[in-house]
């Protein structure tokens, strides 16, 4: 099992013992964001597994390979193993296969990965994206998966979901957050952006302004959206408030050399130290800038704070 959650979660080891003895319709690929390309590939395992009378299955990584093979040492993402496999299960995936992706299993030839996959899983059907590649250096293709499936289970390839004209991908959302534009990557998901921490300690300016902060710290491998001023959503112990976030290096009068992440949770006065909290990004309100006092950062913090009131309320009367 990895992490906690209600989800059917399997670990795959090279030499490890088979961990399905029940047959299976799987899905396979990193899946980060799990975004609306995705979900062709998604509704299509759920349809064939419904259809063959079987559970369900997306099938992943971890860690990430680029990691493994050495081509990157610190890769970022839209999502963390534990958020892949949160979302697959709202999507209607039956249970979620983690590949240990260690230096063994990346050098195994296209055949012998394959072969690993069959021993491990009971395959009726696997679907792959059209630029699926798998065995040492990705040298295996949809057209060598199909060779290799031929005869122990059924291989379905998914075209690309285009979306205006372009490919909707993990890197074409990636754009979109480093650009600030969190609607698009959220139109593009097919959910809000979110990232996740766990609320630590500040230098508590805020609160002696009058807006104080839940400081999130976050995993290294997620992606942050550009420096700025938003509009969203934090949640913690299954209650939500609107909320004004801001990243960036507070340069007016708490600067920091690390980039922050910090929430002014409307209408709240409790405080998260120590707690696990979600952020869900809707808007871009402004970037981040020096002021010239104090008095004009708190005078534009107070229009921010209207800015997130007139978001919200705008959404309830469209």
């Amino acid at each position: 099992m990895v992490g906690e959650t209600s989800m059917k979660v399997d670990m795959i080891k090279t030499h490890g013992e088979p961990v399905l003895t029940e047959p299976v319709c799987a899905c396979i690929g990193y899946f980060d964001g799990l975004h609306r390309g995705h979900r062709a590939l998604i509704d299509e395992t759920i349809r064939r597994a419904k259809a063959a009378g079987c559970e369900s299955a997306l099938i992943t990584f971890s860690p990430d390979p680029w990691i493994t093979i050495g081509r990157m040492q610190k890769v970022q993402h839209l999502t963390t193993l534990q958020q892949r496999i949160e979302l697959a299960g709202k999507m209607g995936i039956d249970r979620v296969i983690v590949l240990d992706f260690v230096k063994e299993m990346a050098e195994l030839s296209p055949s012998a990965f394959i072969d690993m996959l069959a021993e491990h899983c009971r395959l009726k059907a696997l679907i792959c994206g059209f630029d699926f590649h798998y065995g040492k250096f990705g040298s295996g293709s949809v057209e060598t998966l199909k060779a290799e499936a031929a005869g122990r289970f059924d291989v379905v390839v998914i075209e690309a979901v285009n979306d205006q004209g372009d490919k909707i991908s993990s890197s074409r959302i990636s754009r979109c957050l480093e650009q600030g534009d969190v609607a698009e990557a959220g139109r593009l998901l097919g959910y809000p952006y979110e990232i996740r921490g766990v609320v630590v300690h500040g230098r508590q300016k805020g609160r002696e302004w009058g807006f104080p902060t839940a400081n999130l710290k976050t995993e290294e491998e997620t992606l942050l959206p550009l420096g700025g001023v938003y509009a969203g959503e934090a949640e913690s112990g299954g209650r939500s408030w609107k909320a004004m976030i801001n990243i960036g290096h507070n340069p007016t009068c708490n600067p920091v050399r690390e980039l922050s992440v910090e929430a002014n949770l409307l209408d709240c006065t409790e405080d998260f130290y120590d707690q696990p909290m979600r952020l869900r990004f809707y808007k871009r309100l402004r970037t981040e800038r020096q002021f010239a006092s104090l008095q004009e950062l708190i005078e534009q913090l107070h229009r921010d704070q209207q800015a997130v009131r007139d978001y919200f309320q705008e959404l309830r009367d469209e």
